[in-house]
């Protein structure tokens, strides 16, 4: 396996894991919040699409897709305690938008040599993500880092254990 086929695999773990969680769970069930404090399932998954998108354009830019107008503003830190549904995507939506962010992301991978996996990584996030090939696997790892509050919101609903 070469970097290129790690990396992927690390993404397509994540969203086998999203999608899984995701499954059986209504529009209604993604405006449930793990927690006092925590932001919401749609929150989130609204927050990785972004937060792919941008991690992406960071190494290559202009790679992303283009997302919905104001869908960065509704799913940035400042929107995280909104809960009308109205605000916030269908489940749908969502899983489309990040199928198509997800394509893109690895459209843009596989663009990249093992040389530019090595190249520095942005400074600002030189101390995490010291280079580009560091960002792509921030990207595969970063769905996974929300996954233990899907289950939090999966158990409190009564739904099975899926994984």
């Amino acid at each position: 396996m070469n970097a290129h086929e790690a990396l992927k695999s690390s993404m397509d773990l994540g969203e086998m894991v999203l999608k899984t969680y995701l499954s059986d769970l209504s529009d209604a069930d993604l405006l449930r919040r793990p927690g006092t404090g925590c932001n919401h399932l749609a929150w989130q998954i609204g927050h990785l699409i972004n937060s792919e998108k941008g991690l992406l354009e960071m190494v290559c830019p202009g790679k992303g897709v283009e997302l919905p107008a104001g869908f960065a503003e509704q799913h940035g830190k400042e929107a995280a305690g909104r809960d009308d549904a109205a605000a916030f995507l269908k489940k749908d939506e969502y899983l489309a938008l990040f199928d198509q962010q997800r394509a893109a992301t690895k459209t843009a991978l596989d663009g990249l040599s093992a040389a530019d996996l090595d190249k520095a990584g942005p400074e600002h996030f030189a101390k995490i993500c010291p280079t580009v090939g560091a960002v792509f696997s921030l990207i595969g790892s970063h769905v996974p880092m929300h996954a233990g509050q899907f289950v939090i919101v999966r158990r409190a609903l009564g739904k099975p254990v899926l994984i």
